[in-house]
């Protein structure tokens, strides 16, 4: 897989700026489009400090909720995509465990994308949890892209 594509591809979709009130209108898109498939998924989204938005959509599970922080955790601590965090350790024989980081916290599976705000960074992350982790990362992408008035 190629990981320069999907770093690419989240970091082409900064915002302007971004605050509770995008949040809510970013998770409510997700939970539109989870909803739309049917999906059994959690949504969340925050920043290093707190949470913005969450929702637990009908068939997903505690475990997922979990999952959703791990993910998020290691999005926000490599200002990467989950996805990607987990495709370049895999490229490069690597685990979380290298890094210092603990499984229990972390974890390198897609699913968790960085919000940058263009001129200063990332400042939150939007997560999904509960599809196969190409998937979690592809939802969240079709949210962002929505957002932005992108299809």
């Amino acid at each position: 897989m190629d990981f320069d594509h999907y770093d690419a591809e989240e970091r082409g979709l900064a915002f302007a700026r971004f605050d509770e009130t995008t949040a809510i209108t970013l998770g409510m898109v997700l939970v539109a489009l989870a909803q739309e498939g049917g999906l059994p998924v959690v949504i969340d989204i925050r920043t290093a400090d707190r949470t913005l938005f969450h929702a637990a959509l009908p068939g997903s599970a505690a475990l997922n909720d979990v999952w959703a922080r791990r993910k998020s955790n290691t999005a926000l601590k490599f200002q990467k995509a989950s996805l990607v965090v987990g495709l370049q350790n895999r490229a490069k024989g690597e685990t979380l465990e290298l890094h210092g980081l603990d499984r229990a916290d972390h974890a390198d599976h897609g699913g968790a994308v960085p919000i940058r705000v263009k001129g200063v960074g990332v400042v939150a992350v939007a997560t999904v949890s509960g599809l196969p982790q190409l998937e979690d990362h592809a939802l969240v992408i079709r949210g962002l892209r929505q957002l932005h008035g992108q299809t």
